[in-house]
């Protein structure tokens, strides 16, 4: 299972919106072809003249797939080759790395040196190997790159405080979100379910889909901005924020971006495979199941967490996960892990994910009031998760 950050971090969000998604009695589709969800496939030139007229398309991805990057990959070039004013936005970094990102593209630092100043460790935590392909394509056609997201801990206070209570300044200018559509307040509450928490549980859940709409309107308002800049926008998100356009594209239209499509990779694997159900996205890409060889995931712990102003706190802990084995609950409040303090929750992010398989990660926690070590033990990757 996965570490997720204060707010839901994508991944986990994909992985359930997924499982949730309709299924459809009828023939897989083919690898390397387009398709419309719900209808036929799709004339490959065709849809890429008509996405090139667009103002921002969006590109889904689950963020520890190699092949959706390199899907990805491929659909930049595409639309590059027909409408070269074109940006870049990238859910995986903060506004604040936007020197950083306007440094690679101008040449300016090698690979080292933008993860370095970027702070990819922390304010990402996948493995960059994933996206430097993308990232020198940007570089090698000078494409701005635009940072669209904002950090957990200001997605926390708009969440937490509201939109009155966090100074315009101090929120990039990002206002307030359009209230989610049923259907997405219905997906969200499927997801929420599936954490464990302490309190109220209609409290929680508000608080679940604030967080969600935070992150939504932040990346939404990010690609609106560079508008002003490119003739089109291309972002790379995480595919459960554009879903049925539940997420980004209807905070995109709350904005006044009206031209917008999105793009979904669709595995197949040839065993009891469905087509993508209607109106899942503009077009989806089949792509053939992942191979062994793809990049191996980082090691995951398996808990949902809030800020706290002594460490993090365990907002819930998954099933089967890293956590539940070592002992973790709902309501733990992390104050080191192997000895360094934690002063939000990217610090466990980073920790987590550099954590060897096989190993052990002393961590000591407060619980009704006295403090214990616990120690979480990752499996090796031979072990069954």
């Amino acid at each position: 299972m996965r570490y997720l950050p204060p707010l839901p971090r994508t991944l986990l969000l994909l992985a359930s919106l997924a499982a949730a998604l309709p299924a459809a009695a009828d023939t897989c589709p083919a690898p390397g072809q387009w398709y419309q969800p719900g209808g036929e496939r799709l004339d490959s030139a065709a849809l890429f003249t008509e996405l090139a007229r667009r103002d921002v398309v969006l590109l889904g991805e689950q963020h520890d797939r190699m092949d959706h990057h390199r899907w990805q990959l491929h659909v930049l070039a595409g639309l590059h080759a027909r409408n070269p004013d074109m940006a870049i936005g990238l859910e995986m970094l903060p506004r604040e790395a936007q020197p950083a990102l306007d440094a690679w593209v101008a040449g300016e630092l090698d690979e080292a040196a933008f993860l370095q100043a970027s702070q990819w460790a922390t304010a990402w935590g996948f493995d960059p190997q994933l996206y430097l392909p993308i990232l020198h394509f940007a570089r090698l056609h000078r494409v701005p790159l635009k940072a669209i997201n904002v950090t957990p801990e200001l997605r926390g206070r708009l969440a937490v405080e509201g939109w009155e209570g966090v100074p315009e300044g101090e929120r990039f200018g990002i206002t307030a979100p359009a209230e989610a559509l049923p259907a997405y307040r219905e997906r969200l509450a499927v997801v929420h379910a599936q954490h464990p928490s302490r309190g109220d549980e209609e409290e929680s859940l508000e608080r679940f889909v604030a967080a969600q709409l935070v992150w939504d309107r932040a990346m939404a308002a990010g690609l609106a901005e560079a508008l002003g800049e490119a003739g089109l926008v291309v972002g790379l998100i995480g595919q459960g924020h554009l879903q049925f356009e539940h997420g980004v594209p209807h905070q995109l239209a709350d904005l006044g971006v009206s031209e917008s499509a999105t793009l979904l990779p669709w595995t197949v694997n040839g065993e009891g495979c469905a087509p993508p159900p209607a109106g899942l996205a503009r077009a989806v890409f089949a792509l053939v199941e992942e191979s062994p060889d793809q990049a191996l995931p980082p090691m995951q712990l398996g808990v949902y967490v809030i800020p706290h102003d002594q460490g993090i706190e365990i907002h819930g802990v998954l099933a089967g996960s890293v956590a539940e084995r070592a002992g973790l609950m709902a309501g733990d409040v992390v104050l080191l892990a192997a000895g360094e303090a934690l002063a939000r929750p990217a610090d466990l992010t980073a920790l987590v994910r550099r954590q060897p398989a096989g190993t052990l990660l002393p961590l000591l926690v407060r619980r009704d009031g006295g403090e214990r070590e616990i120690l979480a033990r990752f499996p090796a990757r031979s072990e069954s998760p």
